[in-house]
């Protein structure tokens, strides 16, 4: 392990996530929508510092980020596995270093990001609809008031919490916003994941000399 997580100044880079999360400058946006700068920092963390320092630093910066949308979506299990998977590709094989390879690696991982909060986002819809008959109009309004993380993906929670929605509801509402977070990233990846690498390889040089 490279003990990245060791020196703070590193682990506090993390915070940049966040803030450029509600900053959201306008300069690196596809169609309206923002890279995801949790996949942008986590992909060369955890290629560098390996699988469990990748699932920890994934588990702190879902924590960060789930904290700016209370409701009960959470990026928690996406960011964790993600760490986790980086991590032990970073230990297995010749070392990550090909522009195409990062953005491979972050294309994939903003997709399976995203594809895990349209899931969570159904399972409330499912949730919403079997006991909306039972509390009334009560139910889809806690469920609405809960997900406003929803609204990063483009989809109006409200819209799957009432009964009766389908498949294609879901796709209509956040697709558009999937593949303009899916290709900045991917587009991003390769110069800032390059450089991250860069810094956090010298730095687990130095720590080890």
């Amino acid at each position: 392990m490279a003990r990245l997580h060791q020196q703070r100044w590193c682990v506090a880079t993390a915070l940049l996530v966040p803030w450029l999360s509600l900053a959201s400058p306008s300069l690196v946006k596809v169609a309206g929508v923002s890279p995801s700068w949790a996949v942008l920092w986590l992909l060369p963390w955890a290629l560098v510092d390996g699988p469990v320092s990748g699932a920890l630093a994934g588990l702190g910066l879902a924590l960060l980020l789930d904290g700016l949308h209370p409701g009960p979506l959470t990026q928690i299990p996406a960011l964790v596995l993600l760490g986790w998977w980086w991590g032990r590709i970073g230990r297995r094989g010749r070392p990550i270093e090909r522009s195409f390879n990062l953005g491979l690696l972050a294309l994939l991982g903003c997709l399976a990001l995203n594809l895990t909060l349209w899931l969570q986002l159904a399972l409330q819809a499912w949730r919403g609809g079997r006991t909306s008959g039972l509390a009334g109009d009560s139910a889809p309004t806690q469920v609405a008031a809960g997900v406003e993380a929803g609204a990063d993906l483009g989809v109006d929670p409200r819209l799957f919490a009432t009964p009766g929605w389908h498949l294609s509801d879901l796709l209509g509402a956040g697709l558009h916003t999937l593949l303009s977070q899916t290709l900045i990233t991917a587009l991003l990846a390769p110069m800032l994941c390059s450089l991250l690498l860069l810094l956090w390889r010298q730095q687990s040089s130095s720590l080890r000399s």
